[in-house]
């Protein structure tokens, strides 16, 4: 049985076409006193198209975020994530618009995103993005995506 309003947990859930018809879906959540939580979801299987050859791209997304009042509900996000597989955009546009779609869902006291993409003609892009600095007292652990040396 799924929480009351969620469509996709609990139920047979299909990705969405693109991720602009995506829903993330979130649930609430009540802060505990004392500093922030940090949440992370990790996807290292993530794939989206380049948008000028049609051509596959692969990345090892990590998502840190401190939550205030919403979490994202986890398999609204795999389900978002899998939409980018058609989807073309260059790596920066899909690092963002994940960590943008994310923050408008949930309006996180703080949210990071490090895009680790492989290589494509020999040379690997890693984007960063967040909204400030991080919440202070928090444990925030490195990313633990290693600089590339074939990231495997």
């Amino acid at each position: 049985m799924s929480p009351e309003g969620l469509s996709q947990l609990g139920h047979d859930s299909r990705p969405a076409a693109s991720p602009d018809e995506a829903e993330l879906e979130t649930v609430p959540y009540t802060r505990a006193e004392g500093p922030p939580v940090i949440v992370r979801f990790t996807c290292p299987e993530f794939t989206s198209l380049c948008p000028v050859t049609g051509q596959p791209d692969f990345a090892h997304i990590v998502i840190d975020y401190a939550p205030d009042e919403r979490l994202v509900e986890s398999k609204s996000l795999k389900l978002f994530l899998t939409s980018f597989r058609n989807h073309g955009a260059f790596h920066e546009d899909c690092t963002v618009m994940i960590a943008r779609r994310v923050v408008q869902a949930t309006k996180p006291l703080w949210l990071r995103i490090g895009g680790y993409w492989y290589p494509r003609g020999g040379i690997p892009i890693d984007v960063f993005w967040q909204t400030g600095p991080a919440p202070e007292g928090v444990f925030l652990p490195d990313q633990g995506v290693p600089p590339y040396r074939g990231r495997g």
